[in-house]
């Protein structure tokens, strides 16, 4: 029996630091290449500037080339355990319900992470490119990154909501990006709020950071996802109103037409 009051309270903030901290562990260790390339950057070595820019790019290749293998497919998995924490099923299996979904989805999110990696090469090197150049240019490529970013997670979240072909997901996740422009910036204002605090409270990142992205994304993509439905249902209801009226319109003209040939 789950106990009550502040002595329950206490139980269920331990019951999410436990989960949130669990499926993190999972998604950095199912990221390992990725992330040990990240670690490696973090901690570059010293020497003349060229020859860091040098290890600097020379990682961060080899971190493109890992991510949509290990990193894409850990992170989709990732999104489907927040799925079922914000529709109400919180207490899933975790590493069923976690290494399932990195099975199912695997193809799928490498397929996505493939192209969505070399989305963020090429916007990288054209900011690298046009930073000196162009002040203002650089910050549309930066403006550009972060809907990149947005559309990543609407990317995941689809993925593990909806049955589509990858091209479909990944259209439709630029279109509700663009789409629902507050929606997007919400979504970049509390991911980028998490990841402030992780670089101030850096034990947030092995344990917290990216499942509680995960969970604040999908969270936020269900509000657009249930907006949506409504507003086909009351689509779908207009509809049935509009054919109903329709069909009485039809049967008073009829039954007008009949009593004027009986008339005569």
């Amino acid at each position: 029996m789950e106990p009550r009051g502040l002595m329950g309270g206490f139980y269920r903030i331990s019951e999410w630091i436990m989960r949130l901290a669990v499926i993190n562990v999972l998604w950095l260790v199912c990221s390992i290449p990725f992330v040990f390339f990240a670690w490696t950057l973090l901690i570059a070595g010293t020497g003349t500037e060229a020859e860091m820019l040098s290890q600097v790019y020379m990682t961060l290749i080899f971190m493109a080339v890992v991510a949509p293998f290990t990193l894409f497919p850990a992170t989709a998995a990732m999104f489907a355990v927040a799925r079922k924490w914000v529709t109400g099923e919180v207490d899933v299996a975790l590493f069923k319900t976690y290494f399932r979904s990195y099975k199912e989805n695997y193809k799928q999110s490498m397929l996505g992470g493939i192209i969505y990696t070399l989305l963020f090469t090429i916007m990288i090197v054209d900011f690298i490119v046009y930073r000196e150049q162009l002040n203002l240019l650089s910050y549309i490529f930066v403006a550009f990154l972060i809907l990149l970013v947005v559309s990543l997670f609407n990317f995941f979240s689809m993925l593990v909501h909806y049955h589509m072909k990858t091209f479909q997901l990944l259209k439709n996740a630029v279109l509700i990006t663009i789409g629902r422009p507050f929606r997007s910036l919400s979504t970049a204002i509390m991911a980028g709020a998490v990841l402030y605090f992780s670089t101030r409270f850096t034990f947030l990142i092995p344990f917290f950071m990216g499942s509680i992205i995960a969970y604040l994304s999908y969270w936020n993509f269900n509000l657009i996802y249930q907006k949506l439905q409504d507003q086909a249902e009351k689509a779908r209801l207009a509809e049935e109103e509009a054919a109903e009226e329709a069909a009485e319109l039809d049967r008073v003209d009829l039954i007008k037409h009949d009593s004027d040939n009986s008339n005569k």
